[in-house]
Parts: structure tokens; sequence; C-alpha cells
């Protein structure tokens, strides 16, 4: 029995769906803001701008979004992380050549 050996890391099939986007909230997840909802972490999607919270939220906003609308790229939107994830592939990365904005943030709270 052979074993195939991968030389290079499992890439992403949805980067071209990366668009230059203005986020639709730098307070919180959108939809949690419009329902009074909470949320524990902020992602970004990188097709549209969308904010929405994670899936250890209860809401679940972002993979929603990603899900109904068919935009699989997120960036984390928390102060001093720069990493994103593909829903489809499953896939964390980090992209180098992409803007990386953050919510503000919250009162009191320490700068990153």
């Amino acid at each position: 029995m052979s074993q195939q050996r991968q030389d290079t890391p499992p890439s992403c099939e949805h980067l071209d769906q990366i668009r230059e986007v203005t986020p639709s909230s730098f307070e919180g997840c959108s939809d949690c803001l419009a329902m009074g909802g909470r949320w524990v972490h902020l992602r970004l999607c990188l097709t549209c701008g969308r904010v929405g919270c994670c899936d250890s939220s209860p809401n679940r906003h972002a993979s929603k979004h990603a899900a109904a609308h068919e935009h699989p790229l997120i960036s984390s939107f928390e102060p001093g992380e720069e990493w994103s994830w593909c829903y489809v592939d499953e896939l964390a990365m980090v992209l180098a050549d992409i803007p990386h904005p953050h919510r503000l943030p919250y009162p009191d709270e320490p700068a990153a």
C-alpha cells in the first residue's frame, strides 16, 4: 500500500470572492444590534463587508450569512487578530494582501 505525500498545504478555492469591503458596523454584529442580541466575537464577510457574530455567540450570524448568501470567506474583526476562515473549505489562513479593519474598542476595554 503506497501513501501519497502532500508537499503543498491545502488551499482555499474561494479566494477569488474577496472584495474590497466596508464593514456594515464597527460597533458590533449588525444583526444582533438590530434585534438587541449579544455576541462573543465578531467576523467580517470578505465578499460584502457584513459584520456578524461568531459560532460561539448565541445567534451565529456570521456563519448564517455565509450559508444564506454563499459568501464563504470571513476575517476576524477583533482587534489584534489577522486570521481568516473559509467555511466551505474549513480552512484557516492569514491573508497578508488584504486590509484587516477591526471593530472599535468596547468601553473600558484595554487596547489590543
